[in-house]
């Protein structure tokens, strides 16, 4: 049986006309202004970092999990 691979896709629907990519193995963020872009890529870094501490992959976390681990890790305004 194939490993089961995830990836995870911020997407910025603020913009500035500047076009903004960030891509990592298991995300990858587009779009949004400069702030947004990097709150979102920061969130998703964090996040990663918060799975390892666990000793998980993203294939393994559940959604409940995952979400409640992003939502802890969005930076304040």
């Amino acid at each position: 049986m194939a490993k089961k691979k995830s990836h995870l896709f911020g997407l910025g629907l603020d913009g500035d006309g500047h076009k903004r990519i960030t891509e990592a193995d298991k995300f990858s963020v587009i779009g949004g202004t400069e702030d947004t872009h990097d709150r979102m890529t920061e969130t998703l870094m964090k996040t990663f970092e918060d799975l390892k501490r666990k000793g998980k992959e993203l294939e393994e976390a559940s959604p409940r999990e995952l979400s409640d681990i992003i939502r802890k890790n969005i930076p304040p305004r």
